[in-house]
């Protein structure tokens, strides 16, 4: 500074009113490239995971990291994860009744995809509204009325019944069966509004997760390969706030 200005850094920084300190100061920021490559590593193998759940599994393998540090290497690598958005429609929508305690409230829905034959199957899920705990799957090309009955039954016996169980109006949720089983068992049955998904939002939400981290990513060769995937693949992701492990 003497040699180009004429000037020491003393004499410069007086004049400038700036701490000589914060002119010498130099970053010390910590080589990121071990923690960027983990990320990318954790981000490839699951692929729909975002910051928060990938510093979780980065946790599970030893390496802490503070979460505005991960938030800002999964923004510079681009994991970020990319979501379609749906148009804006008119109108409200009805409130979604929340349960106070365990067991009170469970939701349902079915999701389907195909095999590798090109032969369709379906999978029907049942969780706890509150707990955000699966409760129940099956997995079959066919999942008629009174299978689904037996399924409920096999759970009310393992953890008594629930005082209302919310779902659509599909065939099989509105089957005679159904009706029966509600009555037998003193259970309330709310079906949510035709079109209206948003009113069992919780199972939406499950439903894409099971879509985007599992069915999404596997070829199933055969329905017993699908049966094995799909009731292992919980057991495998990082649940959020309040939500269990799985259990059938």
């Amino acid at each position: 500074m003497v040699e180009r200005h004429g000037l020491s850094q003393r004499r410069a920084t007086r004049l400038l009113g700036v701490d000589r300190s914060a002119v010498r100061y130099r970053k010390k920021r910590q080589d990121d490239t071990a923690d960027r490559e983990l990320l990318r590593a954790l981000a490839a193998e699951r692929r729909r995971f975002g910051y928060r759940r990938l510093r979780e599994m980065a946790k599970r393998k030893g390496r802490r990291m503070n979460l505005k540090k991960v938030y800002r290497l999964y923004r510079e690598e681009g994991l970020a994860v990319r979501c379609r958005r749906g148009r804006k429609r008119a109108g409200t929508r009805a409130p979604l009744r929340l349960a106070s305690q365990p067991n009170e409230i469970w939701v349902r829905d079915f999701v389907s995809d195909v095999l590798e034959t090109g032969r369709r199957f379906r999978v029907f899920n049942v969780e706890d509204q509150l707990t955000r705990e699966g409760l129940a799957v099956e997995v079959d090309t066919s999942l008629p009325g009174p299978r689904v009955a037996r399924t409920l039954d096999r759970i009310v016996a393992e953890r008594g019944e629930p005082k209302m169980i919310v779902s659509d109006n599909g065939t099989e949720l509105t089957f005679n069966a159904m009706l029966k089983w509600a009555a037998e068992n003193g259970v309330e049955w709310h079906y949510i509004a035709p079109g209206k998904p948003q009113q069992n939002g919780f199972m939406e939400s499950f439903n894409g997760k099971l879509r985007h981290e599992c069915l999404n990513e596997h070829v199933f060769s055969s329905l017993a390969e699908a049966r094995r995937i799909i009731e292992a693949w919980p057991s495998t992701t990082i649940p959020f706030a309040r939500i269990r492990a799985w259990a059938i």
